[in-house]
């Protein structure tokens, strides 16, 4: 059997397959229909210092080839979560990594010392790039500001730290290398890209904040396309997400650079497709004479006069 062990360099993984914020609530969910035991990891729904009510209905809408959201990170808070979350969380067999996303760069450090206190979480996903709540700031469209958060985390938080970017930037690549220098373990690529969904008979928008993030099969090609970009000019381990929902999408990532994925829109149409995937990837690893994912892993060739897009300008 192919070795399906990851490192993102503090983070490590029994397989490289993860289920993403949002996407999966805090897994008593999901009991029905996902093996907890085959994930590579949980990371369950955002959280904030303080309770959030969300955003205004409609919070959703189908598009061509993806999900247009505008949850509006609707959450009880971080002490609720530590009161009712964690210790169910924590039980299950599978790594736990917190996901957390702060008003300002102080809330971002309250937020990780707190949970720092749990050394039985894997790790802390840091999302620095939630492009539908508003009054806050997107830290990750600012190579200073990333860096300035992700030192100050690493600080006050001993467990590994993921930064989850946005690709609503114009050079994401300075943003990823802001999260190396920052000290950031890995970084997700990417968090939703900025959409609108219009119902033209009655001239409105459809959500109820106007604007959501667009997640899905529609997305898979831009977040490709990031994934080799950073993978090509910044050192530091890439968890792929965007539009992943079957095995060759996994292995595209893997191929492009990503060391893990996170399964994210999938889940609701099919929930336990996550659990499925690492057996699946297990056997094709073994077909094509892999010891180890990480053999896979940045093996993509480019041509000798690599095109400008590839690039990291």
């Amino acid at each position: 059997m192919a070795d399906l062990t990851v490192e993102l360099n503090r983070l490590k993984l029994r397989n490289p397959i993860l289920v993403a914020s949002g996407t999966f609530g805090y897994a008593k969910e999901a009991t029905a229909f996902v093996d907890f035991s085959q994930l590579g990891g949980i990371i369950p729904k955002t959280v904030t210092l303080l309770p959030r009510e969300g955003n205004p209905p409609p919070r959703t809408v189908e598009t061509s080839c993806g999900l247009l959201n505008s949850i509006g990170l609707d959450n009880d808070g971080i002490d609720t979560f530590i009161e009712k979350h964690i210790d169910y969380l924590t039980s299950l067999d599978c790594p736990i990594i917190a996901n957390v996303a702060g008003h300002n760069a102080e809330e971002f450090v309250v937020l990780a010392e707190k949970l720092n206190a749990f050394p039985q979480l894997a790790g802390v996903e840091l999302n620095m790039s939630c492009p539908n709540v508003s009054g806050g700031v997107d830290f990750a469209t600012n190579p200073d500001m990333t860096h300035a958060v992700i030192t100050a985390v690493r600080e006050k938080c001993k467990l590994p730290i993921i930064a989850k970017l946005t690709p609503n930037v114009t050079n994401i690549v300075e943003i990823a290398a802001a999260a190396a220098e920052g000290g950031a373990d890995a970084v997700t690529l990417i968090n939703t890209l900025m959409g609108v969904a219009i119902d033209w008979r009655r001239r409105k928008p459809i959500l109820g904040n106007v604007f959501g993030g667009l997640s899905g099969p529609a997305i898979k090609p831009v977040a490709l396309r990031i994934v080799c970009q950073v993978a090509k000019a910044v050192d530091i381990p890439i968890i792929g997400v965007g539009g992943i929902q079957k095995l060759d999408d996994v292995m595209e990532f893997l191929v492009a650079g990503a060391s893990a994925v996170q399964i994210g829109t999938a889940s609701f149409y099919s929930p336990g497709l996550a659990s499925r995937l690492p057996a699946e990837l297990n056997d094709l690893l073994d077909s094509e004479g892999a010891a180890s994912v990480n053999d896979i892993v940045g093996t993509l060739q480019y041509p000798e006069a690599a095109p400008a897009a590839c690039a990291a300008d």
